[in-house]
């Protein structure tokens, strides 16, 4: 799908012409040159504002059409780090200091035998305190490897807290709802699309001067579900990156459209897609939109997009009773938070 943003240039005059005239030089300017002056000058001022707006409206739409070119690495076998060594110095300083209490300041040999003693036993405690810290490290690895098992086992609550640390920072709050074999359920939310589509969209006119012209109905809502799917997309791409056993995920996409009369939450279900690691392979990831790619790849998908404009509408939840089962799942309120 075309953009619709085509090569914009911004123009602005920066002054003009000397006028030729035959004002003496002392003479005080007409009323009417400092009008055209000030006239001049605010056009300058509106032509500088509309090109600054025309730039940050077209990095939002191509902001959209970039979404799902994002590069997660693939998980590996965690290991732990090695451990510090002991601090030498502090630990000799405690016990010469132990070591020379009581001893006076010129009794040399009294006081070389004691440092001989501290040294002996900083060496020791050396090796007292490094030994433990290889064991903590040992533990600590023993723990990651039985965990890194059972992320590989697809165990559904370590898959699970694995994604939410993941999802942590999304941009669209996602959820890891459950865990079927090697197969996750995940949720998205999203905005409307009045919170996500700019209205205008900067072009240039025949005559290649700047415009901004309200976005028609049909490219809007083309535009809100590519932002849609590169928001599947990234969850996915994400989820398939932390859990390598996970080989396909379901994903629910939900709108939040606002608060009812009790103050909870209320979702609509705009999309709900199935797609698979084996589909996904291979990708042109750089050159591909995200809604080619959900169409292309998936292996069930459910929308309902209006017949004219193509916005998509709610989900009828009546006829699918495992998708209301997984939504009604979703903690909304954390979601949200």
């Amino acid at each position: 799908m075309s953009s619709g943003i085509g090569p914009v240039g911004f123009y602005s005059s920066l002054g003009g012409g000397a006028r030729r005239g035959s004002r003496s030089r002392g003479a005080t300017p007409s009323t009417a040159a400092y009008q055209r002056q000030l006239a001049a000058q605010q056009r300058q001022a509106a032509q500088a504002q509309r090109a600054e707006e025309a730039q940050r409206l077209a990095q939002a739409f191509l902001r959209i059409l970039a979404l799902h070119r994002v590069d997660f690495p693939s998980a590996t076998r965690p290991i732990a780090p090695q451990p510090a060594p002991p601090d030498r110095a502090s630990i000799y300083k405690h016990y010469e200091q132990h070591a020379l209490a009581g001893i006076g300041l010129f009794d040399r040999s009294k006081r070389a035998a004691a440092k001989q003693q501290a040294a002996q036993w900083t060496e020791a405690e050396m090796q007292r305190q490094w030994a433990d810290r290889l064991q903590q490290q040992a533990e600590w690895q023993q723990h990651l490897d039985q965990r890194w098992q059972q992320l590989c086992g697809n165990v559904p609550d370590v898959v699970i807290e694995t994604l939410e640390e993941a999802f942590e920072d999304n941009e669209a709050p996602s959820a890891a709802v459950g865990v079927t074999g090697s197969e996750v359920s995940l949720v998205v939310l999203v905005p409307g699309v009045d919170q996500v589509v700019p209205d205008p969209m900067p072009t240039t006119t025949q005559a290649g001067n700047l415009s901004l012209r309200k976005l028609p109905q049909r490219d809007r809502a083309d535009y809100y579900k590519q932002f849609i799917c590169g928001q599947v997309l990234v969850t996915i791409r994400e989820a398939l990156a932390v859990a390598p056993a996970i080989d396909s995920a379901r994903v629910a996409v939900l709108r939040h459209d606002g608060t009812d009369g009790h103050g909870r939450p209320r979702v609509s279900c705009l999309l709900a897609v199935e797609l698979d690691r084996q589909a996904l392979n291979g990708v042109q990831w750089d050159t591909a939109d995200a809604l080619a790619i959900v169409n292309d790849t998936n292996s069930e998908l459910l929308q309902n997009p209006r017949p004219r404009t193509g916005d998509l509408q709610p989900l009828n939840l009546a006829a699918e009773p495992a998708l209301t089962a997984l939504i009604n799942a979703v903690d909304l309120a954390e979601l949200l938070s």
